[in-house]
């Protein structure tokens, strides 16, 4: 007799430095027999590397944390190549305008409040599994007047003058969260070559990691939203 199966669990790690919500997140959670919780973390940096370890499908992150912050967390999750297919949803008790667009900026696929519906948590938890963006509704409310207004004029950041035309072609590339086989498929370069325009622009501009090449690329206006 052939073995009946369901459909494949979404996995879910949770990051959060608060032991009763991870806890009430994971009873909430795994009422769904569609969500399996497989991990969790106490802070930004050891989510990241729970999240490299699992490579869930959706990573339920907080924003304030010590160590590193679900911001930073999110970035350094999106700078990895091998997560793409991890959806970040940013779930706080925060809804501070300047929170939303640096967590979108960083590369959330989701922010969603704390006090959202159970069975509306749930769904967004499959719903980030599939791909989708999702906002809470006040947040998408506040978004558009935002939008209506206008956007805040870019930051010119004096360190770009150090760059050649091309680098700052492959800094905007890496601004839009594109890979070195990316950026050397749209620039018409080859993938060593990417690479090394990147490395010497992390030495020009004095940056750190990719993560804070992104941060330089959308703050001086490389990335039109």
């Amino acid at each position: 007799m052939a073995t009946v199966t369901g459909p494949v669990p979404c996995s879910v790690v949770l990051v959060d430095d608060q032991d009763l919500v991870r806890a009430g997140l994971r009873a909430l959670l795994t009422r769904d027999e569609s969500i399996r919780v497989v991990a969790e973390a106490t802070d930004g940096r050891r989510g990241v590397d729970t999240v490299r370890r699992y490579r869930p499908d959706v990573v339920l992150m907080d924003l304030r944390m010590p160590v590193m912050d679900g911001i930073e967390a999110t970035r350094a999750i999106r700078a990895d190549e091998q997560l793409v297919r991890t959806s970040v949803v940013v779930l706080t008790t925060f809804d501070d305008d300047a929170d939303v667009v640096e967590a979108i900026r960083a590369g959330a696929d989701g922010y969603l409040l704390k006090n959202t519906p159970r069975a509306d948590l749930r769904d967004a938890v499959a719903r980030a599994a599939r791909g989708e963006r999702l906002l809470s509704p006040s947040i998408t409310a506040r978004l558009m007047d935002m939008v209506a207004v206008g956007p805040a004029a870019p930051t010119p950041d004096p360190r770009l003058a150090r760059l050649s035309t091309r680098e700052v072609e492959v800094l905007a590339r890496i601004g839009h969260g594109d890979t070195n086989d990316e950026i050397a498929a749209v620039l018409h370069l080859s993938p060593a070559t990417a690479r090394t325009y990147v490395s010497r622009i992390l030495a020009k501009l004095g940056a750190r990691d990719r993560p804070e090449l992104v941060v330089i690329a959308h703050r001086s206006g490389l990335v039109v939203p």
